[in-house]
């Protein structure tokens, strides 16, 4: 999501609109964006219809599964030292937030814990017209690897025409 409101804007200039859905409560999600205010216009979905919509998978937590979560290094926002591993960086930068979890949050990580991500470019008549989805294509090897800002906007620009336009 980070990565995505990073790019939000150069997407608006393009005529295309960010919205992210998070698989939490509207309270729950309200209290952590307090925390971690998002440019990106939010929606709350704790039953993850959307993301099961979609096609995006909840894969059964296996243990190669787990041993790439822990190899896979991330650092969202820059503000940590290094990346660390995912579950590491997601405690470290709740700490430096001073965000204690809460009932909802212990409740909502049993169901969403291994929810796959996906972004997806969608048309005024609702076609989905690009898509990444986590791991779709990589196994495991793609967790928590997502299309750079760049190639978002290339597609984006694909997709609007904007690239044709400018060289035109």
């Amino acid at each position: 999501m980070a990565q995505m409101a990073a790019t939000s804007d150069q997407l608006r200039s393009l005529g295309v609109d960010s919205l992210a859905i998070v698989g939490t409560e509207l309270d729950n999600a309200r209290l952590y964006f307090k925390f971690r205010p998002s440019r990106l216009a939010l929606g709350a979905d704790p039953q993850l219809t959307t993301h099961r919509s979609y096609g995006v998978p909840r894969p059964e937590p296996t243990p190669e599964m787990m041993q790439m979560i822990q190899n896979t290094h991330i650092n969202p926002n820059g503000e940590l030292p290094a990346p660390l591993p995912v579950p590491a960086a997601a405690e470290a930068l709740s700490k430096l937030d001073g965000y204690e979890a809460t009932p909802t949050d212990l409740r909502e990580y049993e169901t969403t814990f291994t929810q796959l991500k996906g972004q997806f470019l969608i048309d005024r008549d609702g076609i989905v017209r690009w898509s990444h989805i986590e791991c779709s294509e990589e196994g495991f090897a793609g967790l928590g690897k997502f299309p750079s800002h760049d190639e978002l906007l290339r597609a984006a620009s694909f997709l609007t025409g904007s690239a044709a336009r400018a060289s035109s």
